[in-house]
């Protein structure tokens, strides 16, 4: 039976703890903290979209089928109201947390509970099979504190295991191209802890596209941006713009060159000069090939280590040695560009052109009703809507 229903924002931050296998005292309370030669890392992605003023504004990030294999298990569908295959499209979020993956590395077996918290957001997804916190009807994100918990993952480092593989297609299986151990919770197998969300936590990062074609770029939170690439892709014409790191504020144009290699190239340098190992890069790029590069204006940035841990905050004992936690933080903008390639599709009634911008046509569509109505009636955006709704239809992954 499958274990999907079994269950129910360019780079990072490192956090370095001590190497030697001693045991230490907590600062708070005398605790014994017992500390362990292991070596973590963690890749993920905060996906959002930004509003009229800039703003990450809140969306549907679950209108369609699931991209994940059948084994992994999806949030319980007798827990919330879930469209008909047990996803979650009518929940609305600021967030979609997309493919955190958590790796290990020790030199001999170990055993550890791993904890994530996620204040403001809930767990969708995850593998193998965790604890996670009962969800009611009346569910809030805002005031909704997620949480995952793996009380015992056993490292096995140099071991062999038959990993499950449904040979779908599905990207999914690219994370598991690295050196990591393959670790073993309630006997399943496999060489990541892998966990997805949805969130309402607030975006320090506004994307405010102007009439002259430039794009605002403003910091609210309270630690500077780290590398930020602007990147886009309209009918196959691939340009980006690298933007180093952000303090405040800055005034970009739109990129004028480029092309996916170079691209590429550059994420890779960026995620192994902020921590990760260059097989994990590699499998991070591969995960989302298909995905980042799509139709469409986007804002590509470093998250800063204090916000990933507060947005996610990880305990894992006992203490590794050193832990490296590697975000993408992802902000689509619906520019004057977008808005014309979408109402020019409408207006064709060319289906494929709608599906290439995939999850994120309904915020799109709103937009362009909210500020051009004079262009765009119900009638139409509905149908638009429909036209996509059953292109995901035909193309859905079914876990029966």
């Amino acid at each position: 039976m499958p274990q999907r229903f079994a269950g129910l924002v360019l780079l990072t931050a490192v956090v370095t703890g001590t190497t030697a296998i001693v045991a230490a005292r907590a600062q708070a309370g005398g605790e014994q903290v017992r500390v362990s030669a292991m070596t973590v890392h963690e890749w993920g992605t905060f996906t959002s979209v930004a509003g009229e003023t800039g703003q990450a504004i809140q969306w549907t990030p679950l209108d369609r089928p699931s991209d994940l294999p059948c084994f992994v298990t999806l949030l319980n569908p007798t827990t919330i109201k879930v469209g008909p295959k047990g996803y979650l499209p009518s929940v609305k979020a600021t967030v979609r947390m997309e493919t955190p993956v958590l790796y290990f590395y020790s030199q001999s077996d170990e055993t550890a509970r791993v904890k994530v918290g996620f204040p403001q957001g809930l767990i969708t997804e995850w593998y193998p099979q965790a604890v996670v916190p009962p969800v009611t009807p009346w569910m809030d994100l805002y005031t909704n504190t997620g949480s995952i918990e793996w009380p015992e993952v056993t490292v096995r480092p140099g071991a062999t295991a038959t990993l499950p593989d449904e040979r779908d297609g599905s990207h999914y299986y690219a994370a598991r191209e690295t050196d990591a151990s393959i670790v073993q919770v309630a006997g399943q197998n496999e060489k990541f802890l892998f966990y997805r969300g949805l969130a309402s936590f607030p975006v320090s990062v506004y994307a405010h596209s102007r009439a002259d074609g430039s794009i605002e770029v403003r910091n609210t939170g309270l630690h500077d941006i780290g590398d930020m690439i602007l990147f886009e892709n309209y009918g196959g014409r691939i340009a980006f713009r690298v933007l180093g790191r952000l303090k405040d504020s800055t005034r970009v144009f739109r990129p004028t060159s480029g092309d996916l290699a170079s691209l590429r190239n550059t994420l890779q340098e960026l995620l192994v000069a902020n921590g990760l190992y260059p097989r994990e890069a590699a499998a991070m790029l591969e995960t989302w090939r298909e995905s980042w590069f799509t139709e469409g204006t986007r804002l590509f940035y470093l998250v800063p280590q204090a916000t990933v841990d507060a947005i996610l905050p990880l305990q894992i004992e006992p203490r590794p040695a050193q832990v490296a936690r590697v975000f993408v933080g992802r902000l689509e903008v619906i520019t004057p560009a977008t808005e014309n390639a979408v109402l020019e599709a409408i207006h064709k009634n060319d289906g494929m052109a709608l599906t290439a911008h995939s999850r994120f046509l309904e915020p799109i569509v709103q937009r362009i009703l909210s500020t051009r109505p004079a262009e765009l009636d119900q009638t139409s955006a509905q149908l638009a809507l429909r036209t996509i709704a059953a292109w995901y239809a035909t193309a859905e992954h079914s876990c029966r």
